[in-house]
């Protein structure tokens, strides 16, 4: 039977350890699971790292994109040798990668239109499955100066502090913020709440000399524009 699964990584042939195949080959000539096993290091008493990271992308069909909709708590409660801190690494890592692939894509730098806003969130909350607000902070050009969540799992008036809006506004020199959340149901017309915390956000934003720019509700299905329909 091949126990080389069972075995340290440390007891394997040195060319065949995934750090020395990264140092020696480069990463692209690297699996997933060696990639991540790099990441947390150790496995468990069952399995070294790759095989554990193995285990793992096979329960996500080998996907990265569905690992990373994994919480820390999944990853720590489904997998022995996976605890918070390797959890966080490997999910880290998933974050990074998005990011990575969101500045290859092309994201503007600079806000024109609603379009730009739906495609610089797209990718960041077309496969979150709860309602999770961002914040954009934009200078006077409407360059992106920075992103911000601002809640996750709920989007209302109760449940976005304003202050924390109007405090990252200003300490990040922003002239001009947009919000935007998604509705994983695919239907993407603002509700009632969603008029109530535009308009909330807009006036206490004047108060400061901050303009809310737009509001944009993404889903699968398109999105929608406050400032589109007129209604900022």
């Amino acid at each position: 039977m091949d126990t080389t699964h069972k075995r340290s990584i440390k007891e394997w042939a040195e060319d065949d350890r995934p750090r020395e195949k990264f140092i020696r080959m480069g990463g692209g000539e690297l699996s997933k699971a060696e990639l991540l096993a790099i990441l947390i290091g150790t496995g468990n008493a069952e399995d070294d790292a790759v095989g554990l990271m193995r285990k793992v992308l096979s329960d996500c069909d080998n996907k990265l994109v569905r690992l990373g909709r994994l919480s820390p708590e999944d990853l720590c409660n489904r997998y022995k040798g996976i605890g918070m801190a390797k959890a966080v690494t490997i999910l880290a890592a998933c974050e990074l990668g998005k990011r990575r692939q969101s500045e290859m894509s092309g994201s503007p730098v600079m806000v024109n239109e609603a379009k730009d806003i739906y495609h610089f969130y797209r990718e960041r909350l077309q496969d979150v499955h709860v309602e999770e607000g961002h914040l954009l902070l934009l200078n006077r050009g409407h360059r992106i100066i920075d992103s911000r969540r601002l809640c996750s799992g709920g989007w209302s008036s109760t449940v976005v502090d304003t202050r924390e809006v109007l405090r990252l506004a200003i300490l990040n020199h922003a002239t001009a913020i947009v919000l935007c959340h998604n509705h994983p149901s695919g239907n993407y017309q603002p509700s009632v709440e969603d008029d109530r915390l535009t308009e909330h956000v807009r006036d206490a934003a004047r108060q400061v000399d901050v303009t809310l720019l737009d509001h944009i509700v993404i889903s699968s299905e398109g999105y929608y524009s406050y400032a589109d329909h007129g209604r900022l």
